[in-house]
C-alpha cells in the first residue's frame, strides 16, 4: 500500500499524530478501519467537515475502510470545544433529522461498495440506553478530573460555568471509540486538531482496558493567514446544502480568497496533484486570479457536481467578465415592487439587519442596477424592474437579484 501518511503530509493536512512510526507501518501493512465523528446540530455539514471528508475520502482510497460516526446521542450534549457557552441542546426528532441530512451529503464523499466500503453509524444506538452506574464504574473511572479540566477544551469554559453535563462528552465520545473498536475492529479515530483532547481520551481509554492497537491523527483546521477560520460568510457559515449557500455564492467564497491561502485551499480542498497546486500557488499578480477560478469550479464540483459549477462559473461570467448569463445568480422573489431599499437589503441577505443596511447605504457600498443609493428611505419602483428583475449589489463581488413572484 502506499504511505497515505506521508502523502497526508505533503499535502499539509496533519496536525498531531499519536503514534507516528507505528502509524505509517499500520497503515501500509493492512486495510485500516478509522472513523470520523459528526455531530448532526444543523441539518448541514459545513466546509469545515469537509476537509475531514476529504482526508476520509484520500485515505479510502488509499485502501482503508472509512465509519462515519454520525453523532446523533453525543450531540444531545454538544462539544464543548472551542466554546464560551453551552450549546443549545435539541430535540430527539430534530437531531433524527439532522442525521438523515447529513447522511445523504456524506454518501456523496465516500464510496458504499467494494472491499473498503463505507460504514454510517449512529451513537444514538449505544449511548441512549447506556445504565448510568455502570457506565461510570467501566468508563468513568478511567479518567481523573484533574487532567481533563486541565486541557484546553474544559479551560476556556470554566471561565463561564462548565456543567458537569458537558464535561460528560469526553467520556462518551472516547467510549465511542472503543465501541467502534470492539464492534467494527477500529483502530483509527481522525478529527479537527480541536478535537485532539477527546481523541486522546478514546486512545487512552483502549489502551488502559488492554488493547494496543488504538491510534488517533487530527489534521489542521481550514483558516486564513491571520488564524480565522475559513466559511464564514455574511450569512453565517459556508455550507455543503444548496439551500443553505447557493452553489453560485459557494463558488464566489473560493473565487475571492486572499492569494496567500491558495496554496492551502487547493491542498486540502481539491485532488489536484500537487504539481499543479505548487504550479498554480506560484501565480504572481493578476495571475493568480486563474488558480482561484480553479480552485473555485474544482471545489463546487466535488459539492455540488460538475452542471453546478459550470453554471456558477458562467454567472460569475456574466457579472464580472460581461459574458454567459444571469439565471443562476442568486435570486430572491418579492410580492411587490414597491419596498424600500432597507427591506430589500434584508430580504436578500446582503445585510443581516436595518442598522448594517443604513450603514452600507451611508458609507457608500450599495449599488441598484448600478446606480449608487446613497438615501436609507429610497423606495423601489417599476423603473426599478424595467428589465424584469433588479439587481442589488454589495461592494464590488456581492450580487443579488429581485424577481417578483408571479
Amino acid at each position: 500500500m502506499t504511505d497515505i501518511i506521508q502523502e497526508l503530509e505533503e499535502r499539509g493536512y496533519i496536525e498531531q499524530l499519536t503514534h507516528k512510526e507505528e502509524m505509517k507501518a499500520l497503515f501500509q501493512k493492512e486495510s485500516v478501519s478509522f472513523y470520523i465523528g459528526i455531530d448532526p446540530t444543523a441539518n448541514s455539514m459545513h466546509i469545515g467537515h469537509f476537509v475531514a471528508l476529504m482526508v476520509a475520502s484520500r485515505l479510502q482510497k488509499a485502501g482503508h475502510k472509512p465509519i462515519i460516526l454520525m453523532g446523533g446521542g453525543t450531540a444531545t450534549i454538544g462539544d464543548p470545544s472551542g466554546r464560551t457557552d453551552m450549546r443549545k441542546m435539541l430535540t430527539r426528532q430534530e437531531l433524527d433529522a439532522n442525521v438523515e441530512a447529513i447522511k445523504k451529503q456524506a454518501e456523496r464523499f465516500v464510496s458504499f461498495e467494494g472491499e473498503n466500503a463505507a460504514t454510517i453509524v449512529n451513537n444514538a444506538d449505544w449511548l441512549l440506553d447506556l445504565n448510568y452506574i455502570s457506565f461510570m464504574q467501566e468508563i468513568g473511572s478511567k479518567f481523573t478530573i484533574s487532567k481533563m479540566i486541565a486541557q484546553e477544551c474544559y479551560k476556556t469554559r470554566l471561565e463561564t460555568g462548565l456543567t458537569f453535563f458537558e464535561m460528560g462528552y469526553l467520556l462518551l465520545q472516547s467510549y465511542d471509540f472503543l465501541y467502534l473498536h470492539d464492534h467494527y475492529h477500529c483502530k483509527v479515530q481522525i478529527g479537527g486538531n480541536d478535537q485532539w483532547s477527546n481523541i486522546i481520551g478514546g486512545v487512552e481509554l483502549i489502551r488502559k482496558i488492554g488493547s494496543q492497537d488504538a491510534y488517533g491523527l487530527t489534521f489542521k483546521l481550514l483558516t486564513t493567514a491571520d488564524g480565522k477560520k475559513m466559511g464564514k460568510t455574511a450569512k453565517g457559515a459556508l455550507w455543503l446544502n444548496p439551500e443553505k449557500t447557493s452553489p453560485y455564492e459557494f463558488y464566489q467564497y473560493w473565487r475571492n480568497m486572499g492569494d496567500t491561502e491558495v496554496k492551502k485551499v487547493l491542498s486540502l480542498l481539491t485532488f489536484l496533484p500537487m504539481e499543479e497546486v505548487n504550479r498554480l500557488a506560484s501565480l504572481k499578480d493578476e495571475k493568480i486570479n486563474e488558480a482561484k477560478k480553479i480552485a473555485a469550479f474544482e471545489i463546487t464540483k466535488l459539492i455540488h457536481g460538475e452542471e453546478e459549477a459550470i453554471k456558477a462559473e458562467a454567472t460569475a461570467k456574466a457579472l464580472f467578465e460581461n459574458s454567459g448569463n444571469l439565471e443562476n445568480i442568486p435570486t430572491t422573489k418579492i410580492e411587490n415592487k414597491n419596498i424600500s431599499i432597507l427591506e430589500a437589503m434584508l430580504k436578500t441577505g446582503i445585510a443581516p439587519s436595518k442598522g448594517q443596511a443604513k450603514t452600507l447605504i451611508i458609507q457608500g457600498g450599495i449599488t441598484l442596477n448600478e446606480k449608487k443609493i446613497t438615501d436609507i428611505s429610497y423606495q423601489l419602483d417599476d423603473e426599478d424592474f424595467k428589465d424584469g428583475y433588479a439587481i442589488l449589489k454589495k461592494g464590488k463581488k456581492v450580487f443579488h437579484k429581485l424577481e417578483i413572484r408571479n
